[in-house]
């Protein structure tokens, strides 16, 4: 298939979630294309679905079929030609992707950090406090830190958990920063610096992805392939394939300065082995090396919760 798209006399046409923050991710990813190639606007159009992640809200990811209820429909409408390439928030992206698929553009990096909502740090959680997520990072890293929070299930987008947040399902939660900025919300909640709070691997990166044998979507993306970005998302990427991280795995991953700084945790937050590991782009072999280390250092109640399928 050709890159040039049929509707509306589009050249390019991009497939998205449905969800407010993705369909920004995808207006973003227009405009650094329209600017790229001098398109008009109209020129690159977007395909919106609704993914299966966003219709199932009351139960974790890990419990209804992971991470690939972000992205089966997208994949789906790329193999039938009806969209060029799609757009995700990088790690809504499973580890192992069909091979006749490829990561044609990664966008620079925004904030990687977690923003903390209800209250001003970890520390200053009150005692007891009932904390919303879905994230087993969010909650183990959590319970390693203040073990007298009780966690509840949270899931949604970014207004329906503020609006569970509000509604009193939860006192305190977490959000992504870079969600938060690109819904013009960073006055919503408190950045947590990942010296003490360690993100989720590729968090704050927009890839676009593609078939790889649609040599026109592949060429166009590449004008606004963001080289350092995608080496922080590969190398990221790198660990939780060595880790054999699936959603049900607590992984904490910051990359800053071609050093990868991970965390593993158990579910209940009371067992934590960290470790770093310098890389060089395209180069994983001390990532992968690092990964052997964590899990070799790591009691069964962490490793239980890596190395599996899927």
């Amino acid at each position: 298939m050709g890159s040039n798209a049929q509707a509306g006399g589009a050249k390019l046409r991009l497939g998205t979630r449905n969800s407010p923050l993705a369909v920004a991710q995808a207006m973003e990813t227009r405009e650094r294309l329209c600017a790229a190639h001098g398109w008009a606007e109209d020129e690159v159009e977007l395909v919106p679905v609704t993914a299966s992640g966003d219709k199932v809200l009351d139960r974790p990811l890990s419990e209804i079929g992971g991470k690939a209820l972000w992205t089966k429909e997208l994949d789906i409408w790329l193999a039938e030609g009806r969209i060029d390439a799609s757009v995700h928030s990088a790690k809504d992206v499973e580890t192992i992707r069909p091979t006749e698929l490829h990561f044609a553009a990664c966008l620079p990096r925004a904030d990687r950090r977690d923003s903390l909502v209800g209250a001003e740090s970890i520390a200053a959680i009150p005692q007891g406090t009932v904390v919303g997520t879905s994230a087993p990072r969010r909650a183990s890293q959590l319970l390693n830190l203040r073990p007298d929070c009780k966690v509840v299930t949270f899931r949604g987008n970014i207004a329906t958990r503020l609006g569970k947040l509000e509604a009193g399902e939860a006192d305190v939660t977490f959000l992504a920063a870079a969600g938060l900025e690109r819904l013009g919300q960073s006055d919503v909640g408190t950045p947590l610096e990942t010296d003490d709070w360690i993100p989720a691997a590729a968090q704050g990166v927009i890839v676009i992805e593609c078939l790889a044998g649609n040599s026109g979507a592949t060429k166009a993306l590449a004008a606004i392939d963001h080289a350092p970005t995608r080496a922080e998302l590969e190398a990221e990427r790198a660990l939780l394939a060595a880790l054999g991280g699936t959603c049900h795995s607590p992984v904490a991953v910051v990359c800053e300065e071609k050093i990868l700084r991970a965390a593993l945790f158990s579910a209940d937050g009371s067992e934590r082995i960290e470790g770093t590991a310098h890389f060089e782009p395209g180069r994983h072999e001390e990532v992968r090396a690092l990964a052997a280390d964590l899990l070799e250092r790591a009691s069964p109640a962490i490793t239980g919760l890596f190395q599996q399928d899927g």
